[in-house]
């Protein structure tokens, strides 16, 4: 059965690396008859969470600020599977990519227990070196947290510049995690 895939693309450079990774694991997708909707967060009006335990009160927009995330939030209600896609910044996920996922609390919100919807997940990133482990560490607990079930990582290393990913076997994997969701 076809699944709603939400990928939540945290890079600052829509042709950079993180989106080459995210367009192969986008085709892989959509070749095994999935529904993907991408949001390019750097170039969103996306403010911090206010942490203000306001949210829940309006289901279609849940969140007491009103800015971009309106547009993600009716699709992250409705995704079976969430991507956190973003760059490798001092060790862990970009600033676009956290801000947004903070303002999902507002989805929970709407649940008299706070209980964040169950979804499936996913995790890309790409990096100038190495060194994913405090990413991992964060994208594990917060599965855990959160009641999510992770599909897979992609990580992929050692480039620095747009193109960089062009012969690395991580945009195959990206693809064949992408086409394996069904």
């Amino acid at each position: 059965m076809a699944k709603k895939i939400l990928i939540l693309n945290g890079s600052p450079r829509k042709n950079g690396n993180t989106s080459a990774l995210t367009a192969a694991f986008r085709r892989g997708a959509e070749d095994a008859g999935n529904t993907v909707t991408e949001f390019h967060l750097g170039s969103m009006n996306i403010r911090g969470c206010l942490g203000c335990w306001q949210g829940g009160k309006d289901g279609e927009c849940p969140c007491v600020q009103k800015d971009d995330m309106a547009k993600i939030y009716p699709v992250y209600r409705e995704a079976d599977v969430v991507v956190l896609a973003s760059p490798l910044f001092y060790w862990f996920i970009s600033g676009q990519l956290k801000t947004a996922f903070d303002r999902l609390f507002a989805v929970a919100e709407c649940d008299p227990n706070y209980r964040n919807p169950v979804k499936e997940s996913v995790l890309i990133m790409a990096a100038e070196g190495a060194g994913f482990e405090e990413s991992e560490h964060w994208y594990d607990h917060l599965e855990k947290h959160v009641g999510w079930k992770s599909l897979g990582k992609v990580l992929c290393g050692f480039v620095t510049q747009p193109g960089d990913t062009k012969d690395k076997p991580e945009l195959q994997q990206a693809y064949d995690l992408g086409h394996s969701i069904q």
